[in-house]
C-alpha cells in the first residue's frame, strides 16, 4: 500500500459503507443516464426527420456517446464524481501518482463497462477482499473511490506532517 493514500485501517472513516454508497450512486447515476438517453434520442429522431432519415443512422451510438460522455465529463471535472456520487458524498482519486483528468475518467469509464457487462460478479468479489474496497476497474486504471467528507482532513493532514492517518512511512 501507499503511505500517501489512505489507509483503511488508519483512517476507517473514508471507507466506511463504500461499496452500498457506490451501488446507490450507481443507481442515481442510471437514472440521470437514462434521462439523457431519452433526451438524445428524441433529439436525433427529430434530427432524423429533417434530414430525410439520415441522421437515423446515428442511433446505435446515442447510448454509447451518451454514457461515456456523461461519465468522462463528471469525472473528469473539477469534483472527480458523477451526480450521483456526489450525492452519495465518494470522490474518485487516483492511485499512480498521475492527475485524474478527462482521459482519465474516460478509461475509467471504458474500462468499468467492460468490467461490469462481462465480469461484475468477480468485480464484486474483488471489492469484498480487497482492504479498501476496490473494484476491479478500479485497479485496473489505478484508482480509488473514497468518501469525500472525510478525505479533505486526510489529505491536509498528510500535506502538514507528510503522515497518513498519523503514521510515519
Amino acid at each position: 500500500m501507499r503511505a500517501d493514500l489512505p489507509d483503511p485501517a488508519n483512517a476507517p472513516e473514508l471507507f466506511e459503507g463504500i461499496l452500498i454508497r457506490r451501488v446507490m450512486a450507481f443507481c442515481i447515476d442510471m437514472l440521470i443516464v437514462f434521462g439523457l438517453l431519452v433526451a438524445a434520442s428524441i433529439a436525433t429522431a427529430i434530427a432524423g426527420v429533417f434530414s430525410f432519415g439520415l441522421l437515423w443512422l446515428l442511433f446505435p451510438f446515442v447510448v454509447p456517446a451518451v454514457v461515456v460522455l456523461y461519465y468522462a465529463a463528471t469525472l473528469g471535472s473539477t469534483h472527480r464524481a458523477t451526480l450521483g456520487m456526489q450525492s452519495m458524498d465518494i470522490v474518485l482519486t487516483p492511485t499512480r501518482g498521475a492527475p485524474l483528468d478527462g482521459w482519465k475518467a474516460f478509461l475509467h469509464t471504458f474500462v468499468f463497462w467492460i468490467t461490469f457487462w462481462y465480469l461484475w460478479p468477480i468485480s464484486l468479489l474483488v471489492a469484498l477482499f480487497t482492504p479498501r474496497r476496490e473494484l476491479l476497474h478500479d485497479l485496473i486504471v489505478g484508482t480509488l473511490m473514497v468518501r469525500k467528507s472525510p478525505m479533505a482532513r486526510h489529505w491536509a493532514e498528510y500535506a502538514r506532517d507528510g503522515t497518513a492517518g498519523g503514521t510515519r512511512s
